[in-house]
């Protein structure tokens, strides 16, 4: 892998994706271009069907373009095999998702030390890790399994692990989609503090103008294509 300390720590150009959905050609993505600064927080709005989770797991390297270009803290992601892109997602991407995607049968500790282990920095010896906990107030939960939780808990879990690595770029899918108003603003909250004081880049996927605001700055995507 190739870094690069310029100013854009994502940039897309002609991105498009087609899926393959019986005889029929869906375009999600129709030539999307957009540059997020290193230090954003940037949310991505826009309906159903918009092609806003697309842009998401193409950008993680979950799911390879179509054509385009993806670079990613100046690493293009055509250049990488599949070691490679899931090299990328243990060391430069953090994700959150709106189910949390915790395993029921650990502990908060367990499931955070897992992004630990991917990227080969154990739990012991991971300094961020403390620094993730008093940061999202979870010190108190991590012996308890998620059933044990309360969503906004749960979630806090899923954003220590994400953030526990100290990746570039943390993604987050409609992080409060499966929250109530109090525990989304707590969230929301969180993550704006994340980007100011650590100054971590975000880019957040939504389809409520409420968390979108929450953002320095909002892209709108319609019909696979960004309109504003």
């Amino acid at each position: 892998m190739t870094s690069s300390n310029g100013q854009h720590i994502i940039s897309v150009r002609g991105l498009r994706k087609v899926y393959r959905v019986g005889d029929v050609n869906v375009e999600a993505l129709r030539g999307v271009d957009i540059d997020i600064d290193r230090g954003e927080f940037v949310a991505i709005i826009g309906p159903s069907g918009s092609g806003k989770s697309t842009l998401f797991h193409v950008l993680g390297g979950l799911t390879p373009p179509s054509s385009g270009s993806v670079v990613i803290d100046g690493v293009d992601l055509a250049s990488l095999s599949e070691g490679g892109r899931t090299s990328l997602r243990g060391t430069k991407v953090g994700f959150v998702f709106q189910k949390y995607n915790l395993l029921p049968t650990l502990s908060a500790r367990d499931n955070i030390a897992i992004a630990c282990d991917i990227a080969r920095k154990p739990l012991e010896t991971n300094a961020e890790f403390g620094e993730a906990l008093k940061l999202l107030g979870i010190e108190q939960r991590l012996d308890h399994k998620p059933r044990a939780l309360s969503g906004g808990e749960q979630q806090r879990v899923a954003i220590a692990r994400a953030i526990v690595n100290h990746p570039a770029i943390l993604l987050a899918d409609e992080p409060t989609g499966n929250l109530d108003t109090q525990n989304s603003d707590a969230v929301l909250g969180l993550m704006r503090d994340l980007n100011r004081r650590l100054g971590q880049t975000i880019l957040m996927i939504t389809h409520d103008p409420e968390a979108a605001a929450f953002a320095d700055r909002v892209v709108k995507m319609r019909d696979g294509r960004v309109v504003g």
